[in-house]
């Protein structure tokens, strides 16, 4: 079975998600802003996420991770939690 790890922000505004994307791409941490912005607990943790499965996240969610390429910051993807940033990490199919 597929697995993945990854991390992710989550903010409330689409806006807040591209602009930390472009702080991102333009150098800046991710996990240092996940730290500072995200609104998941797992900000923390600078957004990680840990190891799951298909189907352990919302549909969205999994199907930016079991399909981008890994070390790429997608998004935004919009959930019914808000607007995330989502790196993948590693993936095994």
């Amino acid at each position: 079975m597929a697995k993945a790890t990854a991390r992710h922000i989550l903010v409330e505004t689409e806006q807040q998600c591209n602009d930390l994307k472009d702080q991102i791409q333009n150098g800046s941490d991710f996990a240092e802003l996940a730290r500072e912005h995200s609104k998941c607990p797992s900000g923390a943790q600078g957004g990680d996420l840990g190891e799951f499965g298909p189907g352990m996240m919302v549909k969205e969610f999994d199907e930016v991770v079991f399909s981008a390429p890994t070390n790429e910051v997608q998004g935004p993807v919009k959930t019914q939690f808000g607007y995330h940033l989502l790196e993948v990490t590693s993936r095994t199919d």
